[in-house]
C-alpha cells in the first residue's frame, strides 16, 4: 500500500520541463526534414535548436520570412502537423506555376536551412469551434489545415466523430493518402472518402470520380446536416461547397472555411514590424555582449550570445554533437566543459556527479562567460 509520505516524496522527483512555449511572434527555426508527399508537394518539418513546445490550434497558420533574389518576402502557410507532436511543426507546400515562394522552397530550401517564422495565428481552427461530429472537406493542398485537425483528433483519442472527404485531381495527387487510410483503419469514429477528378492512363482507382456535389455528399456523409463543417481548398471548390450547403438550408453558423493564397495584409505588416525590431536588436548587440565558445579537439571557436545554447553554437561551426530529446532529459548531448561558466536548465538528463566532474548538456546550456569545451 502506498503511503501519503511515499506519494509526497515521489512527486518531488517530477519537475516541470524547462522548455519554452511557442507564442505569437517572430521565431528562428531550422528545417530538420523534407518529405516528398506527391510529385509536386513537399512537407517541410521544423524545430528550434533550443527546444520549444510548438503549441497552436489545429488549423492555424504561420508566416515565413524569406529573402528571395535580394528581396524580403513574407508568405503564410497553414501548419499541417498537429500540436500533439509539440517539439516540431510542419508546413506542406505545393509547387504552382509562377509561384514565387512555393517554387523557391521546392527548388532551394534544404534540411538544416534556417528561417524566421511569425505566428501562429488564425481563427480557422477546431479548438475555438468544438463539436461532437465534424465534416472535414478539402480540395488539393487545402488539405493541410483539416489534416492538422484530423491528426489532433486522432492522436488525442478524442470522442469526436470525423467524416473526411478529400478531392484531388488524380490518384497520384492525393496528399497524405496512406496516413489517412491508416487513421481510418485504426479508429471507428473516422470515415474517409476520396474523390478524384479524373483518372489518367495506367492509373487504377476504385473510388469516387468527378467533383464533390450534393449526391456524393449525401452518399458519404448522410448526416452532414448535423455536423460542424471545416472546409479548405481552391476558391472554386469552396464556392461549390457553399452553394450546395445553402441550397439544402444548412445552418452556415456551423460552416467554417479557410482559403489559401496571398498573406493577409495585416499579417504581413505585423511580420514586417517584428522583423524590423529583430534587425534593430541584432544591430544594437555589442561584441562585449558575446562570449567565445571554443571547442578544443576541433580547434574551432565561435562568438555566442548569452541566450544561445552551446549546441547551437557548435552547429554554426559545422560541428555535430549528438542530440535526441533537446530538452535535457536523455543526456545524449553531454560534453565536458574545460573552463568557463554556463547556465544549464536540464530536466534530469545528467547526474550531480557528472556536473561536479565538469560535464554539461549542450542542448540546454547557455554561456555565462567564455567557455572551453573538450569537443
Amino acid at each position: 500500500m502506498t503511503s501519503a509520505t511515499d506519494i509526497s516524496q515521489s512527486s518531488t522527483a517530477f519537475n516541470p520541463l524547462n522548455t519554452r512555449v511557442w507564442a505569437n511572434g517572430r521565431h528562428q527555426v531550422r528545417c530538420v526534414r523534407v518529405i516528398r508527399e506527391t510529385w509536386d508537394v513537399k512537407t517541410f518539418c521544423f524545430n528550434a535548436e533550443q527546444s520549444v513546445l510548438f503549441f497552436f490550434k489545429p488549423g492555424q497558420f504561420v508566416t515565413l520570412e524569406l529573402e528571395i533574389d535580394g528581396e524580403q518576402v513574407m508568405r503564410s502557410y497553414t501548419i499541417s502537423s498537429s500540436p500533439s507532436v509539440p517539439y516540431s511543426f510542419s508546413i506542406t507546400v505545393k509547387r504552382v506555376p509562377g509561384g514565387l515562394v512555393s517554387n523557391w522552397l521546392h527548388d532551394n530550401f534544404r534540411e538544416q536551412d534556417e528561417l524566421a517564422v511569425h505566428g501562429p495565428v488564425g481563427d480557422f481552427n477546431c479548438i475555438d469551434h468544438p463539436a461532437d461530429k465534424v465534416l472535414l472537406l478539402s480540395g488539393g493542398v487545402g488539405i493541410t489545415p483539416v489534416m492538422s485537425m484530423a491528426r489532433w483528433y486522432f492522436d488525442t483519442n478524442t470522442d469526436v466523430d470525423m467524416a473526411f472527404i478529400h478531392s484531388a485531381r488524380t490518384p497520384n495527387d492525393i496528399i497524405f493518402h496512406r496516413e489517412l487510410e491508416h487513421m481510418c483503419s485504426r479508429v471507428p469514429n473516422f470515415s474517409l472518402s476520396v474523390i478524384c477528378e479524373r483518372i489518367e492512363i495506367g492509373q487504377a482507382w476504385n473510388g469516387y470520380r468527378g467533383f464533390l456535389d450534393k449526391t456524393k455528399l449525401e452518399m458519404v456523409a448522410p448526416d452532414y446536416m448535423s455536423r460542424r463543417i471545416f472546409c479548405c481548398g481552391p476558391p472554386l471548390y469552396m464556392r461549390a461547397v457553399r452553394s450546395v450547403l445553402k441550397d439544402v438550408g444548412f445552418d452556415m453558423n456551423f460552416y467554417h472555411e479557410e482559403s489559401f493564397g496571398a498573406t493577409p495584409a495585416e499579417v504581413t505588416q505585423d511580420a514586417l514590424d517584428q522583423a524590423e525590431i529583430a534587425v534593430r536588436e541584432a544591430e544594437e548587440t555589442k561584441d562585449s555582449d558575446l562570449f567565445t565558445v571554443e571547442f578544443v579537439q576541433s580547434g574551432m571557436s565561435v562568438q555566442a550570445a548569452p541566450s544561445e545554447t552551446l549546441h547551437t553554437a557548435a552547429s554554426r561551426l559545422g560541428l555535430t554533437i549528438p542530440k535526441a530529446c533537446g530538452v535535457g532529459i536523455c543526456g545524449t548531448c553531454k560534453v565536458r566543459k574545460v573552463s568557463g561558466e554556463v547556465d544549464i536548465q536540464h530536466n534530469g538528463g545528467i547526474t550531480e556527479e557528472d556536473l561536479a566532474e565538469g560535464f554539461i548538456l549542450s542542448c540546454c546550456s547557455t554561456p555565462l562567460s567564455n567557455v572551453v569545451i573538450d569537443g
